[in-house]
């Protein structure tokens, strides 16, 4: 509930601001910066401005988070001390160091270490059972932290269909308006004409560059995310099997 207050206080901040820029500056009377052009394009910049700004906003959370997920350190040096402090027997230091790498990979292989742990220190519990409960503390943990990698992928997809359905909307009345120019009897109004065909061209690059964004960045961090996940399936296979070895020497 917090969290789509929240979104929707961003939205309605982010239509603000582009309803400000537009009026503000590409509608300004003086025009100081050239940019009335874009102003002729109609109220769709508004709202192909607002899909971009919230293109970038998604973008630039993703990136936050996926760098946060990934703890404060090198995963390949915090994957070899876990392996190192495992393959000594050394549970305890393998821990701490999960406490100390932080992030979805750390927090899925303390899950597994710590129901290990409990489990291991049952006198009944055998080495199946021991692998079967620490293999599913780990698959519960993956569960948890994969929508978190994944929340907002689905947004950036729609924002691109959106701004092309937007952009073709705004090309579509843009072309309206240059028919209806020519439609006039005698000589085309062309101050009409210009602002038709302007409407339509404007509309087209905003719907594009809404698109690109959001299709280019969806695919980047979709990426990302699945050489993530298939890191983290690596490194807790490697953690059962090693924990699974020492219970099967100890006993």
């Amino acid at each position: 509930m917090k969290r789509n207050l929240f979104l929707l206080i961003v939205i309605l901040i982010e239509l603000a601001v582009a309803a400000y820029i537009y009026f503000g500056i590409f509608g300004a009377p003086n025009d100081r910066y050239g940019l009335e052009f874009i102003y002729k394009g109609g109220p769709l910049v508004i709202l192909l401005m607002l899909l971009i700004m919230m293109d970038i906003t998604f973008i630039v959370e993703r990136a936050l988070s996926l760098n946060k997920a990934q703890g404060r350190g090198a995963l390949v040096n915090f994957l070899h001390k876990v392996q190192r402090s495992l393959m000594d027997g050394d549970v305890d230091t393998a821990l701490t160091a999960c406490n100390e790498q932080r992030g979805s990979m750390a927090n899925i292989i303390r899950a597994g270490l710590e129901r290990y742990q409990r489990v291991n220190q049952k006198p009944e519990s055998d080495m199946d059972k021991v692998a079967k409960e620490t293999q599913r503390a780990i698959d519960v943990a993956t569960k948890l932290e994969i929508p978190l990698l994944e929340k907002n992928l689905l947004a950036l997809a729609t924002i691109a269909s959106i701004a092309t359905m937007v952009g073709l909307l705004g090309t579509t009345i843009g072309m309206i308006r240059a028919f209806r120019a020519l439609a006039h009897a005698g000589a085309p109004d062309a101050v009409q004409l210009s602002i038709g065909i302007s409407e339509a061209l404007i509309n087209t690059a905003g719907g594009l560059v809404g698109a690109i964004l959001g299709i280019v960045f969806y695919n980047y961090f979709v990426n990302k995310v699945d050489r993530f996940t298939y890191m983290i399936d690596e490194a807790s296979y490697s953690v059962v099997e090693i924990l699974t070895g020492k219970t099967r020497e100890s006993r």
